[in-house]
């Protein structure tokens, strides 16, 4: 498998995880902000949409577990990070959409 079709996978694990507060999943929320793939090692930076985001520990740990348990995934090397700041400009359409944002 190629590391794009294997990206592509991913990217389809991660949206079957939802921010609990907004019925939408966090790819199309914009929380994805980097997902490198290079012979099975997978780069993830991701955010939350606040600080205080009552999943902030939770979520990442969801994030890197589903990812992990892929197979042709060596090694998850994910990273919370706040900069830039999470915002709804973000999100894609169908999750502007789906939450009534146009």
């Amino acid at each position: 498998m190629s590391d794009e079709e294997l990206r592509e996978r991913i990217i389809d694990q991660i949206r079957t995880v939802y921010d609990p507060e907004i019925p939408v999943n966090i790819y199309e929320l914009g929380l994805i902000y980097k997902l490198e793939v290079d012979e099975g090692m997978v780069k993830v930076e991701m955010t939350l949409t606040s600080p205080a985001c009552p999943v902030a520990e939770s979520m990442p740990m969801e994030v890197n577990e589903k990812i992990q348990a892929m197979e042709g995934v060596k090694d998850v090397d994910l990273q919370l990070v706040w900069d830039p700041p999470w915002s709804k400009e973000l999100m894609t359409d169908e999750a502007k959409l789906a939450l009534d944002m146009f």
